[in-house]
């Protein structure tokens, strides 16, 4: 029987060593060879600490940073109402977070392009009520404000996943305790959904440290993320090479945010499936 259940395994195997694994030793590989000979270098790193990527990386995190930031203010309180609320209400409140989902990420983010543009949807309604209008398109502030609505739900759900679990007898034996509102999410709600806060922290800071489509669409190709300047090297340039040793820098960073998953939910309570 335990044979058998093996052999269940053998396509997820294939597709591990065929789109992640191969992947990995090509990326690899071409990040410690030099383009012209082949051969062993460690040249290509040093173009990681250009003033342009360095530039580009630094921009990436702190957009990144404040965008997760701003994801975790608007997800726990959001999943707090839904883990009190009945299941009917929950699963069609959920629903309407996973439909966006379901749409292409690319056509998500078309659509607040259109929306924000100078002539778009929303300055046309301003202008129709004779108000400002809202210059937002082709700066950060339009790239934070992509990240967020394309990851806020990738948030959520791991935090509500945690707080369905917690028991409401812990929260009212604390009440009786003579604990007031603020001790017990300090001291309760928040030590028991720390697996579900960063479980959702890296599935938001990792895409949105690596995005290229937000930026490349909401900052009108004028604001360089690090993304953009791997997908350069690789698409533009035909550097696969350097492109290779920045994708290893932000494999680091995602090595760093798994360190943390591993570390606060060994138990997979804060995973979404």
């Amino acid at each position: 029987m335990k044979n058998k259940k093996r052999w269940l395994a053998g396509p997820y195997a294939v597709w591990a060593v065929g789109f992640v694994i191969i992947p990995l030793i090509m990326i690899i590989y071409y990040a410690f060879t030099s383009q012209d000979t082949g051969a062993f270098t460690l040249t290509n790193f040093a173009d990681v600490f250009s003033s342009e990527n360095l530039k580009a990386l630094g921009l990436s995190l702190l957009l990144s940073l404040v965008s997760t930031l701003i994801c975790l203010l608007l997800a726990y309180p959001l999943a707090f109402i839904l883990a009190n609320r009945s299941v009917s209400q929950t699963s069609f409140i959920v629903l309407i977070f996973i439909l966006p989902m379901w749409m292409n990420f690319l056509l998500r983010t078309l659509a607040w392009q259109t929306l924000l543009e100078k002539s778009g949807v929303i300055n046309s309604i301003l202008n129709f009520f004779h108000l400002p209008n809202i210059n937002i398109i082709n700066t950060p502030y339009a790239i934070i404000l992509g990240m967020v609505y394309n990851f806020l739900p990738f948030m959520v759900l791991p935090i509500y996943n945690v707080l369905i679990k917690i028991d409401k007898d812990v929260v009212e034996a604390a009440r009786d305790l003579g604990a007031n509102s603020v001790q017990t999410f300090c001291k309760i709600l928040i030590p028991l959904s720390l697996p579900g806060i960063v479980s959702g922290i890296t599935m938001v800071f990792i895409p949105a440290l690596t995005t290229f489509v937000i930026s490349d669409l909401l900052g009108g190709s004028k604001i360089l993320l690090i993304g953009n300047v791997i997908e350069q090297e690789f698409k533009q340039t035909n550097n696969w090479n350097a492109g290779s040793a920045l994708s290893m820098v932000l494999m680091i960073f995602i090595l760093i945010s798994m360190y943390f998953v591993n570390k606060y939910d060994k138990d997979g309570e804060g995973s979404v499936f």
